[in-house]
């Protein structure tokens, strides 16, 4: 008895004396994909000094330790029948609860998406022709971007990067499709996402590449700048010439 005393009294000591002390904490989180009781899970962790020593997962239905210390709180909490019965009521009761008001005031309040199709010089050796379909600044992150060509997905020389984080909570993601092109066809990028009520469609319109258009217009501007300055020059040069005095030769 006297053993156990002492070895209860050195560790409190050594928790009063330690630089950071014991830390004990616990953390409650619900993971879904909607508000279904059935897409949601409910997962309460035990931790202790930053290492995670139990857990209850309402998938599993009861503790489980992952350490000594943790089986044994694990082992106590599954023999107490009231406690274990309100630990798997908290899918219910406080994921579902909260998941309806997160969706209602702060996931569906998503943010749409702009859409960006443009063609770009494809890698040499590769097909004729590269269309890229950006979508930037849309939330939550989850989206889906194909393609369509005549009203049939393609599902070839498709590739995609990841949702990329613009870390203002907005995302982007960038579709790139190599294909040959054949006269009459249509060709569209479709992206679904939860801001959207229905697939957006964005067609492509082959008439001039992007890059062509930019060159026009930035001839055409060049050109028009050109022809006002040669005309005010023109009207500078007769001014000037009026106003000259002729000075006969002997």
């Amino acid at each position: 008895m006297a053993s156990s005393f002492l070895s209860f009294s050195l560790l409190f000591i050594t928790s009063l004396y330690t630089a950071d002390g014991f830390r004990y904490f616990e953390t409650d989180r619900c993971v879904f994909n909607s508000t279904d009781l059935k897409d949601i899970k409910y997962i309460r962790s035990e931790y202790y000094n930053k290492l995670e020593i139990a857990r209850f997962s309402s998938s599993v239905g009861e503790f489980v330790g992952y350490t000594e210390l943790g089986l044994r709180w694990a082992k106590y909490w599954n023999n107490n029948p009231s406690y274990l019965a309100q630990m798997r009521g908290e899918k219910e009761r406080y994921c579902q609860h909260n998941i309806g008001n997160w969706y209602s005031n702060i996931l569906d309040k998503s943010v749409q998406s702009y859409v960006r199709l443009h063609s770009v010089a494809p890698p040499a050796g590769k097909h004729p022709s590269m269309l890229v379909c950006s979508v930037c600044d849309f939330f939550p992150k989850h989206i889906r971007v194909s393609w369509l060509r005549d009203g049939q997905e393609v599902t070839s020389d498709v590739t995609s990067t990841d949702e990329l984080a613009d870390a203002d909570w907005f995302y982007q993601i960038h579709s790139h499709l190599e294909y040959t092109p054949r006269s009459g066809e249509k060709i569209s990028c479709v992206v679904e996402h939860a801001s959207l009520k229905e697939p957006l469609v964005t067609d492509w319109d082959p008439s001039m590449p992007e890059s062509e258009r930019n060159k026009i217009a930035i001839g055409a501007s060049g050109l028009i700048l050109g022809l006002i300055l040669s005309l005010a020059g023109f009207i500078y040069y007769k001014r000037k010439a009026r106003g000259r005095i002729l000075v006969p030769s002997n």
